[in-house]
């Protein structure tokens, strides 16, 4: 993880470098039990999480603790970490070209945790992970998929993944927040 780190540090050639330098902001890697069975990958960090270099510590991981609470899981217990490692300008959207440069590392995070369970937040952490893996449900949305145990084989074995509507979503919707919890409850089944 260290390597990791260390080369997303030198990144240079990212787009998001000279806007990580230029705000004083940290690449965030990611956190959490390097023996972990469930990961949870988001899909970039916002202000917070640049400033400090921890995977989800604003509102949406307060939101993420709570979920985490309301099924008796430590997020120590777990490993936290988003596909782009940097903030992209004013929270938006990962574009693919970033998802692209990026997601080499994550893979090698997967490699090396190895988890059983890859519990995506968000729509293109679920669509990298489902292509990814070459699940058939890749095409789907996350609004049909948010909740489903699905199977894909990952280099080190078969892994669920589970899709989730990103924690954030819950601020500006509160209805979704009875969803995330329900769909969290499938966690229980792997703690």
């Amino acid at each position: 993880m260290k390597a990791i780190r260390d080369e997303v540090l030198a990144l240079k050639i990212s787009p998001l470098y000279e806007y990580r330098a230029a705000n004083g902001y940290f690449p965030v890697i990611g956190e959490g039990s390097h023996e972990a069975s469930i990961m949870f990958i988001g899909e970039a960090p916002g202000k917070n999480e640049a400033q400090t270099a921890r995977p989800f510590c604003g509102a949406s991981g307060k939101i993420l603790d709570e979920l985490l609470a309301t099924i008796g899981l430590a997020r120590a217990s777990v490993y936290i970490t988003n596909i782009v490692k940097d903030r992209p300008p004013e929270n938006r959207d990962p574009l693919p070209a970033e998802i692209m440069l990026y997601s080499p590392f994550l893979d090698r995070q997967i490699d090396i945790i190895r988890p059983k369970v890859i519990a995506t937040l968000g729509r293109f952490a679920m669509k990298y992970i489902l292509d990814k893996y070459g699940a058939i449900e890749n095409s789907n949305s996350i609004s049909s998929l948010h909740g489903t145990l699905i199977k894909a084989l990952a280099p080190h074995g078969e892994v669920v993944v589970l899709p989730l509507y990103h924690p954030a979503a819950t601020i500006y919707n509160q209805s979704l927040k009875e969803t995330l919890k329900k769909d969290f409850k499938e966690l229980k089944k792997f703690i």
